[in-house]
């Protein structure tokens, strides 16, 4: 009798996991990136002093060796913690809060007086403020990578996240004024000299609920449905989420008066239980929502005014800035001749004159900026943020595990969200809000909650670029391992 060679089978055919290479680290990469970035931030902060001091001082260089040191710290943490996380994300954060750290000490140099302009103290004004708050973030970053070495441990606390999140959105709403608004926005807490914008903090936390929440409902979400016009529409009982997370919207527009965080929060939610279900009937419920209830508290403004008048005046400005430009309508006006003056390629790092843009160290910065270094300069920012968010939905895409894919996508649609919300204000697309420009503008709040969001991404992209050992799925909710093979059974179960 003559034995049978069996061929070898497939990894699809006996459900084996297949063996994957070893990936590499690539911080060499991240690494080579950061550099360069440093070198682009130190190149600018050389010519802003060259433009408006006509030479350049001995110790131009700090601010940026400071700032270089600062995220080369980062990045040895990164090389421990998360030796397999994506390269691009720390040098392209770092190039924009770099140069934010750089215009905002431009921006202090515009405001002295030309004779104490070549002695300005480096670690003073908004510019050593936000090099205070950068070490800061960077040190916080690093500290979310030391304790969360796993993105699901995230979930194992979301309701508590949840709630949290919601605490520190409605603080400022039932603070009285004196302690919580800012040119009409209720969004910080006041404390003497202290400010905090807690509402930047619960961005991270009410997106690890959503995620959590979505993938436990996600069955029931995206498969119970009602077809209508060639859409499947969820059942009535299963809007009581969206309508939930719609009324909080309501209540951040109505008390703290912000059409940007409501949009932000609101859209957060929507875009997450899209990519969760993948039904486009939730975004056409989400925009209807959104657009009904703006378009109700605009009514309102209109007709009692109250906590609803506000966001009537900011609508109103936002159509016709220019019917009272020296009043009303002065932020929006000097943020367009600003853009506009500064053309395509802008008047230079240092040769423009943004100190006459109202809070352009903050809201307007964008125009600031746009003036010196214009259009091709302004789309280049732009793009690096485009990076980051591409970066960030890749990490969701790659990550094995529900969990991880949401909260990944629920991150990096933030930030996008919130760049479009700032920029569309700044240009007159939207009505302006009391949003700042990410890793940007000047302000500790923002930039700590950012970085952390970076912190997640980076933790994310490390799980997914991990080599998968062993049989079993190495993440989450991922496909399980094989059957164990049944030895001497007539029959046997295999995957394909």
């Amino acid at each position: 009798m003559t034995a049978r060679t069996t061929p070898a089978a497939s990894p699809a055919v006996t459900g084996e996991m297949p063996r994957i290479r070893m990936s590499k680290s690539r911080r060499n990469a991240e690494l080579g990136l950061l550099l360069f970035a440093m070198a682009l931030i130190t190149a600018y902060a050389a010519t802003v002093e060259a433009t408006m001091l006509d030479s350049v001082t001995p110790d131009f260089w700090i601010p940026a060796a400071l700032v270089s040191l600062v995220f080369l710290g980062l990045h040895i943490v990164i090389r421990f913690l998360a030796p397999y996380a994506d390269p691009a994300l720390v040098p392209a954060v770092a190039l924009i809060n770099g140069l934010g750290v750089a215009f905002l000490r431009r921006i202090d140099l515009g405001r002295a007086d030309a004779a104490d302009r070549a002695n300005f103290p480096i670690f003073a004004g908004d510019g050593g403020r936000q090099l205070a708050w950068t070490l800061l973030a960077a040190i916080m970053a690093a500290g979310l990578l030391i304790i969360v070495r796993d993105h699901r441990i995230v979930s194992r606390y979301a309701y508590t996240l949840g709630l949290v999140g919601i605490v520190l959105v409605m603080i400022p709403a039932v603070l009285p004024s004196r302690y919580s608004e800012i040119n009409g926005a209720k969004l910080w807490i006041l404390i003497g000299g202290f400010s905090i914008q807690p509402g930047e903090f619960a961005k991270l936390a009410l997106v690890s609920f959503f995620a959590y929440y979505l993938v436990r409902k996600r069955e029931v979400l995206s498969l119970a449905s009602r077809r209508f016009l060639g859409i499947d529409f969820p059942r009535g009982r299963d809007l009581g989420p969206v309508v939930a997370v719609w009324l909080l919207s309501l209540l951040v527009l109505v008390f703290e008066k912000d059409l940007g965080t409501a949009l932000l929060y609101f859209g957060m939610f929507v875009v997450i239980l899209y990519v969760a279900t993948e039904r486009v009937s939730w975004l056409i419920i989400g925009l209807l929502l959104f657009f009904g209830g703006a378009t109700l508290a605009y009514s309102l403004g209109a007709s009692i005014g109250g906590p609803f008048a506000n966001f009537y005046d900011r609508v109103q400005i936002w159509q016709d800035p220019f019917a009272d430009p020296y009043n009303a309508g002065y932020q929006p006006v000097q943020s367009l001749l600003g853009l506009g003056t500064g053309g395509l390629f802008g008047a230079g790092p240092g040769g423009g004159q943004p100190t006459k843009v109202p809070d352009v160290e903050d809201d307007f910065i964008f125009a600031g900026l746009g003036e010196e270094i214009g259009l091709f300069g302004l789309s280049a920012f732009l793009v690096m943020y485009l990076l980051i968010v591409e970066r960030g939905l890749r990490a969701g895409l790659a990550v094995r595990d529900s969990f991880g894919k949401l909260l990944a996508g629920g991150l990096a649609f933030t930030l996008g969200l919130q760049v479009f919300v700032i920029v569309g204000g700044v240009s007159g697309l939207i009505p302006l809000t009391g949003q700042t420009t990410p890793f940007l503008s000047a302000g500790g709040s923002s930039l700590m909650a950012n970085w952390l969001i970076i912190a997640m991404l980076l933790r994310i992209s490390d799980a997914a670029g991990r080599p998968v050992t062993g049989s079993a799925s190495a993440q989450g909710d991922g496909p399980a391992g094989p059957p164990v093979k049944l030895h001497g059974a007539p029959t046997e179960v295999i995957r394909s």
